[in-house]
């Protein structure tokens, strides 16, 4: 395709900004502006000159606005095919003056729902009408129209003409309207989206999802696979998708994984936390209200699997605790037998004020630890659903946000679990969420003593977190008697508590529901432990 002189634009956007400088270097390379509404009376005002839609068509607005440049005139200009004989015949039977670019910015739709007490009326009148179909015509006659439908493609359209007498050559067109449809087909996806929210339909018969690329990854989850970063577009809730990098290397696919599930971890809990995860589990988990105590504790639980974890905290770190990272090898790690310490990542919601500069003038690490500032944290989004591709289809689910559901919970055991073994129960049952099935937690002093995690049998994992938990206990840390077990999902047998027994546990807690809940707790009576049924499953595969 050949390049294409721009002569004539329409423009018509919501978000001003930098249209005026963009409008006003058309103008200077002699393009005719055509625009209604707000844009043409922002151009106006800057000193450019304009022509108005609703006198260059001889038809006013109307409607309250609704109806602007649905228009023959103006369709025909855009969607002309101008090597077509038949079409050239029309447009001078309809004396239709061409237009090469059309620039427009659609209602901010997501931006409108967001808003706290938005009503179904509000999010309707958000709904673009003209401005999608501008933006499809365009890009459907990209052959000859070049369609602009983000200020971050102002200069890369200026830079062209300026390069090329004015022209867009066919490469950039086709780009910019592949873009352009993502863009309506992102719209489109959020207001079926919002209308099937309103409608109480939680997965409606057809459902698509939109994201925006932030940029390319090295690599995805190994060196021989592609990668690619993209975020949902509503916002709202501290998440990796918006958290900002203050400093270190570029994320790779696996610290992604890693820093959302040791972010998502934390915000489960409500006094200070904070979690080591390594390979999407948790390697070390704690709460203290000495944060620098916390992260004592949490990278203690397993030294080695600590180094090059992701550590996330649902407190601003402060210099202390940015001290106590760098030096935790030197503090605790050369006396528990660890090799070394190096954290990948270090997710919070803020940094205080010097914090930065420890992590970043630690010997060795050289500037390559990634900082993740999230913002304070917020009521987690219960419409966010979660997804998982299997080959030829989508499973789709609700987010597990369900945390402490104390109310369905029963102690089903003789002896009631004392205040202490009841708050590590609490702690064990939150991290148990987040391991990967076959999921058995140790804890103790709301402290993760040792997970076993992902194992085909759950009895293998309770011995993997057992030997954990036993190996912590070597640190000098803590002794595992006393600790509280967590399991994601029912005992199916009795025997199974004997090895919680043996793990040092004198509380468990559980969903419950097996065929033999019965022997399962007579069991736990007969070894005298207390024993809680949660009514909820946590797996998590």
């Amino acid at each position: 395709m050949d390049g294409v002189k721009i002569r004539r634009a329409l423009i018509s956007v919501f978000d001003k900004t930098g249209i005026e400088e963009f409008a006003r270097a058309l103008a200077d390379m002699g393009v005719e502006i055509i625009s209604s509404g707000g844009t043409a009376k922002a151009l106006e005002k800057a000193g450019l000159k304009v022509r108005y839609v609703q006198e260059w068509t001889g038809f006013p607005e109307m409607l309250g606005h609704r109806v602007v440049t649905l228009h023959p005139k103006v369709h025909g200009a855009i969607l002309a095919l101008r090597d077509d004989p038949a079409h050239q015949a029309d447009i001078a039977k309809h004396n239709l003056e061409l237009i090469d670019l059309v620039c427009v910015g659609l209602y901010p739709f997501e931006q409108a729902i967001a808003k706290e007490g938005c009503t179904l009326a509000d999010a309707v009148e958000m709904i673009d009408i003209g401005g999608p179909t501008m933006v499809r015509a365009a890009a459907k006659n990209h052959k000859f129209v070049t369609v602009v439908t983000d200020k971050s493609q102002y200069n890369i359209v200026l830079d062209q003409m300026r390069a090329n007498d004015g022209q867009i050559n066919g490469r950039l067109r086709q780009k910019l309207a592949r873009q352009a449809f993502a863009t309506t087909c992102g719209y489109d996806s959020a207001i079926s989206a919002y209308l099937a929210c309103q409608l109480g339909e939680e997965f409606p018969e057809r459902i698509s999802f939109s994201y925006r690329k932030v940029g390319d990854l090295r690599y995805g989850e190994n060196p021989h696979q592609k990668g690619a970063f993209y975020v949902a577009p509503d916002g709202g809730e501290a998440c990796v998708g918006r958290a900002r990098l203050l400093g270190g290397k570029e994320i790779s696919y696996n610290n992604y994984f890693d820093a959302n599930g040791a972010l998502e971890l934390v915000k489960d809990f409500t006094d200070p936390a904070i979690a080591i995860i390594k390979h999407a589990n948790p390697a070390g988990c704690a709460i203290d209200q000495d944060l620098v105590e916390a992260y004592r504790k949490a990278y203690l639980a397993d030294v080695n699997a600590a180094m090059g974890g992701i550590v996330a905290v649902n407190r601003p770190v402060t210099p202390e605790l940015a001290q106590a990272i760098v030096e935790s090898y030197k503090r605790w790690g050369k006396q528990a037998g660890a090799g070394g310490f190096f954290a990948e990542i270090i997710i919070a919601p803020s940094f205080e004020p010097g914090s930065l500069e420890i992590i970043r003038a630690r010997e060795g690490w050289g500037g390559e630890v990634r900082l993740l500032e999230t913002g304070p944290f917020s009521a987690r989004r219960n419409h966010e659903k979660f997804l998982k591709y299997v080959v030829g289809g989508l499973l789709v689910q609700d987010r597990d946000l369900l945390a402490l559901n104390e109310s369905n919970w029963k102690v089903v055991s003789k002896r009631q679990p004392s205040a202490g073994e009841m708050d590590d129960l609490r702690f064990a049952w939150l991290v148990a969420k987040h391991v990967k099935s076959n999921a058995i937690v140790l804890a103790k002093d709301k402290t993760l003593l040792g997970a076993g995690a992902g194992q085909m049998s759950r009895v293998n994992s309770a011995r993997l977190a057992n030997m954990l938990a036993q190996q912590y206990a070597g640190g000098g840390a803590l002794d595992t008697k006393g600790c509280a077990l967590a399991s994601d999902a029912f005992f199916p047998f009795p025997d199974s508590l004997d090895w919680a027994v043996e793990a040092g546990a004198t509380a468990v807690i559980e969903p419950g529901g097996a065929k033999k809940d019965a022997d399962v707790i007579a069991r736990a009576d007969e070894l005298g432990l207390a024993m809680v049924f949660t009514g909820t499953r946590h797996f998590n595969h």
